[in-house]
């Protein structure tokens, strides 16, 4: 990169670290990312452990389908297929997406081409795996290394900046878990599967993971072994 790209980089960067809202996050990387065509974004949280990869999403903005509308997260996770391929990807990738007689057709690229939407997916791994991710798209994007490598480095910043001011703790009176919620953590650092709880208990598996997520929420953590970890030394689970 050269010097002039860089040194915004590290600007927005530094932004991003500092932020005191979500805010300051999405003007920094709006300003970055705007640059070489990319106007639109979704960052979230999201695991390798659920049926549904994306856990929560902190931001969502731009005319992802086309249509002129404002895209709320249910209609994103519904209608990006290629969320999924996080599960398989080691590092970023991108994409693109037509209008055919069929309707809607993406595809991963190596290098986006042509009339359409084209993006870039990140994604961002820490301790546990997979941990959260930045899609970023436009219809003429800079789809060069130098540029995707940068727009990497932004995105983990952004993504661990958004969770730390999205997923702080709740304060002691309401961050108590439900008996369910302990019950459901409990099983599984024991090591037991979603699959084989849900079973044992007599629910689905999407009401599983739901207690899990909300147990992560009450103890202020963003995994399920921070939980565990947190909930055994608080004494609220045996370890």
């Amino acid at each position: 990169m050269s010097p002039g790209p860089a040194e915004a980089l590290l600007r927005a960067a530094l932004d991003i670290e500092a932020a005191p809202t979500l805010v300051v996050i999405q003007k920094a990387v709006r300003s970055f990312a705007g640059a070489y065509g990319y106007d639109r974004f979704v960052l979230f949280s999201a695991t390798s452990t659920a049926e549904d990869v994306v856990e929560r999403i902190y931001w969502v903005e731009g005319d992802w389908f086309g249509d002129g509308t404002g895209v709320d997260a249910e209609t994103y996770v519904q209608r990006c297929p290629v969320t999924r391929h996080l599960l398989d990807a080691r590092e970023s990738f991108f994409w693109s997406k037509v209008q055919e007689e069929s309707g809607e057709l993406y595809r991963l690229v190596r290098v986006p081409s042509g009339p359409g939407v084209h993006g870039l997916q990140i994604p961002v791994f820490g301790p546990q795996g997979l941990e959260g991710a930045m899609s970023l798209g436009g219809e003429q994007i800079d789809a060069s290394a130098r540029v995707r490598l940068a727009l990497g480095m932004l995105a983990s910043v952004a993504f661990y900046s958004a969770r730390r001011l999205l997923e702080a703790p709740l304060d002691e009176a309401s961050g108590k878990m439900s008996n369910r919620e302990r019950e459901v953590l409990a099983w599984v650092a024991a090591g037991r599967r979603q699959a084989d709880i849900a079973v044992t208990l007599g629910l689905s598996g999407r009401t599983v993971e739901n207690h899990l997520r909300s147990a992560r929420r009450h103890l202020g953590v963003a995994t399920t072994a921070q939980a565990i970890k947190i909930a055994i030394r608080k004494g609220e689970i045996k370890g």
